[in-house]
Order: structure tokens, then C-alpha cells, then sequence
């Protein structure tokens, strides 16, 4: 199968599928390639902050994700013996401290509303295996594998949007390096308890750090700092102990968390790490999201970013294809208007990260 568009955009997240729904409504042809079957999986980066809101609110998408379904976050609370030591309020003039929202609500959404357009194409369970280069260097489309059906796809531009292992990324020879934060995370989720205030809860748990994050739907989600690469040793150990510290911690969760998670199978791991592309772009080719910029979870910048860099890639990309180059030189725009901001937020990580103890030290009152 041979196919045809203006841009081929590998990866169907948040920031991959809205970027395919920015290019179709400015009359751009776009394929949009996911290797997964479906979108209706689980998720963990799901929290919005004002520049994700901000940038669906742009495009009229805010109000139809809000109908799928989303959970305004009342305050953010720091919690230590059991009691609330610190809370953090919505500042002046705004509504909430950030916003659940479930990433199958959002890009349902965002795949409605680009089927409207008949220059959009969504290709689930499709795998790119290859780039495609002109005798200049130049990327021209790629190949991919739909099942055992081969697929090439010819295309002005290719976008990767496939997340912090990148095949675009590695297939392009982009370099790249990683920055390991200390630690790792589990994630499990669990059914809210009745009387759950929509909340972000923050703890120390054993010395490190231990969050949970109340979701729309009813659920709450657990989030657990470990030592960098410990997972294999704690799994050798009771679950036990780390349970009744959590259930110490939030005695509210107690039943839920002892009835859904009983041994150390019910978290999910991951690896955290932060990344720095060499570059983002090349001539027929750029990258987005955690492609680019892997984040930790750290603030939630992940999916914002990436929603951020939908945005403003669709405005560099309709120009350049409008006037027929797609060189790095002009893809390049996009990259000089986001790399300060994303590098900077990633900076910020590290920080927080390194002074989150400190805001268990003193008692503050808001």
C-alpha cells in the first residue's frame, strides 16, 4: 500500500493527535499512525495546568472534553501523621490547582474532531519500521507495517510523536541524552473512598516521596518515589510494611487500598529520566512531546508541553508548507520558540525534586 500527505505524524497521544487535528483544519493532509490497537488504555500523565487548558480553550476543544468527562483539582494539600500540614489554594482568579483529565476522554475528543475532516486519516496498530531519505538527506515519508501488510507512506513532513522511546527519534540518528532523577515510580490506582475531596495529596512515606492524585470517574491514583532501580529488591521484601505505612498515612484509604492492592504485581513501574534532543528537527522531519523533551512527572509538564508544542508546531508547519520548505531551517522556528521554555520547566524538576522534603519541615498555614 502506497499513500500519500502533506505530513505524517507518528504517535497518536494528546500532542500527536491534536497536531493532527490543527494540520486537517488548515487544510493540510495528514496521517496520523498509532502502533497500539486502541486508545482506550490506561494512562498516568493525566493532569492539566493552565497552558494545557489555555491551549484547548484556543481551539473551542476545552468545552467538548469537558462533556466527556474531567475533575477540577479543589487545592493541593501536604499531609504528615496523618493530618494536613500545608494547603495550597487556587491563586487569584482561577477555579482550580489543575484539572483530571482522562486521556481516553481527550483524545476521543480530538479523533471526533478530526474525522470531520476528510483530509485526516487515523491508521491504528500501524508501526513505522523505516524512514525514507532523498539523495540529499532529506526525509520524504516512512514505511511502516500495518499487521503483515507493509505501508509507505510519501509525505512533506514527518512528525515523531511517539513518547520517550522514540522509534522517529532513533531511526533519524538524533542524539540525545538522558538525565537519571534518582529515582523511580509505581503507579497503581484505586477507587475513591465515599466523601473523597477532588484533591492532590502530597506525603512522605518511608522518607520519600508519595502523592496521590484524585481522578474523574471516581478513582484515585498512587504515586510512590522509590530508589533508582530498587523495584527488584523491594519486591524480595513484605509488602507489608509499605501498605500499613500508606494506610497510616491516609487511614481513609484503608479499605480500598487493602482490597485493591495486595502485593507489589498491583503497581506499575516507571523508570524515571529526563531527556535533551541535540535537535529537534531536520529537513523533512521534526520531533515533539517526550520525543523531544522526555520530563520526570514532576508538575505534570509532560502532556501540557506536548499540547504546547502542537500548537505552535501547526502554525510553523502550515507556513512552511504553504511556501513549499519544510528545511530544517524553517522547521527550526518551532524548536528556537519552545527549547528555552521546556529546558527551563526541566531545570525545575530537579529542583523540586531535590527540595520536596522541605515542605514538611515547618508548619505553614494558608
Amino acid at each position: 500500500m502506497i499513500l500519500e500527505a502533506d505530513v505524517c505524524i507518528v504517535g497518536a497521544g494528546p500532542g500527536g493527535a491534536l497536531l493532527g487535528y490543527l494540520l486537517a483544519k488548515n487544510n493540510l493532509s495528514t496521517i496520523v499512525l498509532e502502533q497500539h490497537e486502541t486508545y482506550d488504555k490506561e494512562f498516568r500523565g493525566e493532569h492539566l495546568n493552565a497552558e494545557g487548558e489555555e491551549v484547548l480553550r484556543a481551539f473551542g476543544l476545552y468545552e467538548k472534553v469537558e462533556e466527556e468527562g474531567l475533575l477540577l483539582m479543589d487545592r493541593v494539600e501536604y499531609w504528615q501523621r496523618g493530618e494536613v500540614l500545608k494547603t495550597v489554594w487556587p491563586a487569584a482568579g482561577e477555579k482550580h490547582v489543575g484539572i483530571h483529565v482522562p486521556q481516553r476522554n481527550l483524545l476521543s475528543v480530538l479523533f471526533r474532531e478530526s474525522e470531520r475532516f476528510s483530509n485526516h486519516q487515523l491508521m491504528m496498530g500501524t508501526k513505522v519500521t523505516e524512514i525514507m531519505l532523498n539523495e540529499n538527506g532529506s526525509v520524504t515519508g516512512i514505511k511502516a507495517k500495518k499487521g503483515d501488510q507493509p505501508i509507505t507512506i510519501k509525505s512533506s513532513v514527518v512528525i515523531g510523536a511517539d513518547g520517550r522511546f522514540s522509534t522517529v527519534r532513533k531511526l533519524a540518528q538524533i542524539p540525545f541524552s538522558t538525565v537519571n532523577h534518582g529515582y523511580d515510580l509505581l503507579w497503581a490506582k484505586i477507587p475513591s473512598p465515599l466523601g473523597w475531596e477532588p484533591t492532590i495529596r502530597q506525603a512522605l512515606v518511608d522518607d520519600h516521596q508519595f502523592a496521590l492524585f484524585t481522578q474523574a470517574g471516581g478513582f484515585v491514583q498512587i504515586g510512590w518515589n522509590i530508589e533508582e532501580g530498587s523495584f527488584p529488591r523491594l519486591k524480595k521484601q513484605s509488602f507489608v510494611p509499605f501498605i500499613n505505612q500508606v494506610t497510616a498515612t491516609f487511614p481513609e484509604l484503608t479499605t480500598s487500598v487493602n482490597q485493591h492492592i495486595q502485593s507489589w504485581n498491583d503497581f506499575i513501574l516507571l523508570k524515571v529520566h529526563s531527556c535533551k534532543c541535540e535537535t529537534w528537527v531536520m529537513d523533512g522531519l521534526a520531533i515533539m512531546g517526550d520525543a523531544a523533551h522526555t520530563m520526570s512527572p514532576t508538575g505534570a509538564f509532560g502532556i501540557n508541553a506536548a499540547l504546547v508544542d502542537a500548537k505552535v508546531l501547526s502554525e510553523v508547519l502550515v507556513e512552511a508548507l504553504v511556501h513549499g520548505d519544510a528545511s530544517a531551517e524553517q522547521l527550526k522556528k518551532y524548536e528556537l520558540h519552545r527549547r528555552t521554555w521546556v529546558e527551563a520547566q526541566q531545570k525545575q524538576q530537579l529542583i523540586r525534586e531535590a527540595n520536596f522534603k522541605e515542605a514538611f519541615v515547618v508548619p505553614v498555614l494558608s
